[in-house]
């Protein structure tokens, strides 16, 4: 009688070491080349913007308007400072020698036009006037405003 072959082993192959090895050398070398191609991140110097200062004249700044209403509020440009009561004015002070500075880095002149109700107080003009002599501002015109031409 003949015997069969009964051995479970014979027909398998078994774990095979030798692709696994091949295997992980093939992604050692691809992750070898593509780090060679990554792209390093550098530090950028860079300086944010302030005031400039520039060799020629630049003409940027128009003509400045502070109106001064019959009630004694005084805007410049259409937007309102301190209280009518103050005759101090230290908002529109401080925004006339902000004004002042930009000008004179730009190189260019600061024009300032009042527009002075002819109802308003001679006391609150001269408040107006103080606050661009603090700001040294020179260049100033007056006018009466356009509604009473």
């Amino acid at each position: 009688m003949r015997r069969l072959n009964t051995n479970v082993n014979d027909g398998s192959v078994g774990f095979q070491i030798a692709p696994m090895i091949d295997v992980v050398f093939v992604i050692m070398l691809f992750f070898m080349l593509m780090a060679g191609s990554v792209k390093v991140e550098r530090e950028f110097n860079t300086k944010l913007p302030g005031i400039a200062k520039t060799s020629a004249p630049t003409d940027f700044v128009d003509e400045q308007l502070i109106a001064i209403s019959a009630g004694g509020d005084v805007t410049l440009n259409d937007e309102p400072f301190d209280s009518p009561t103050n005759p101090d004015l230290p908002q529109l002070k401080g925004t006339l020698m902000r004004l002042k500075q930009a000008g004179d880095a730009a190189r260019s002149q600061v024009l300032v036009t009042i527009i002075s109700d002819p109802q308003a107080k001679y006391s609150r003009t001269i408040n107006v006037l103080d606050a661009l002599a603090v700001a040294k501002i020179g260049n100033v015109t007056f006018t009466i405003s356009e509604e009473d031409q």
